[in-house]
């Protein structure tokens, strides 16, 4: 099929900085904001350091570094069949490919796209960040967060990437006066069926509003 496109032009020009090893955003202006994902990372933190200390170092970052490889290359697939690129899947690894097609009927119902991979930013939340898609998804207007998987998720453990996608909710809003209130999470799994799920804005962000003054609060931005 042939995606359409109904691209924005963002009003903001952002520049990725690292401070102290976390990703931050410079507007240019003086203000410089935390990624979303650096505030939602404090959600699962001590989680993540009880399963590093279990599994060992060494390990949990060999696995870390293939999950981190997989997710990138089935993004860079998607994106680009979103873009209509006629060999999307051309020197990707089979196993990546794979994936793909498992998550491929769910893109099937993308359609008319606002953006992918765009840096946003709000001053309301005073946090900013790059979106995987803004596009509707069975005709609703909806930030759409593309997710690679070992196995399947149950949704209780995706909290962060609802408040993820509740947040550039936000930050699209703000930025383009066009509310989304749809969060779509497309889960691809390794040798299983894809998963969806679906969800509503605002019973996410006053989660993220949290976090961010906890973030605050921690490293003083």
């Amino acid at each position: 099929m042939t995606f359409e496109h109904e691209p924005v032009r963002s009003p903001v020009k952002l520049k990725r900085v690292n401070i102290e090893g976390k990703r931050y955003y410079d507007n240019g202006s003086g203000s410089v904001y935390p990624s979303v994902t650096s505030v939602t990372g404090l959600h699962n933190l001590d989680a993540i350091k009880a399963w590093r200390k279990k599994v060992g170092e060494e390990a949990a970052t060999k696995i870390s570094t293939q999950a981190s490889n997989r997710g990138t290359q089935v993004h860079k697939i998607c994106e680009d069949y979103l873009n209509n690129e006629e060999k999307y899947t051309k020197g990707h690894m089979p196993s990546n490919v794979s994936i793909f097609n498992s998550m491929k009927n769910h893109l099937n119902h993308i359609n008319n796209i606002r953006c992918q991979e765009m840096m946003l930013w709000s001053d309301y939340l005073k946090v900013s960040g790059t979106v995987d898609c803004v596009a509707e998804y069975n005709g609703r207007l909806s930030i759409i967060d593309f997710k690679t998987s070992r196995k399947r998720k149950y949704e209780m453990y995706c909290e962060h990437y609802f408040m993820q996608c509740a947040a550039y909710a936000v930050c699209f809003e703000e930025m383009f006066k066009r509310p989304i209130s749809q969060l779509v999470l497309i889960i691809g799994v390794e040798e299983d069926e894809s998963q969806v799920m679906i969800d509503h804005r605002d019973v996410h962000i006053p989660k993220f509003m949290l976090l961010r003054e906890k973030y605050r609060e921690k490293f003083n931005y």
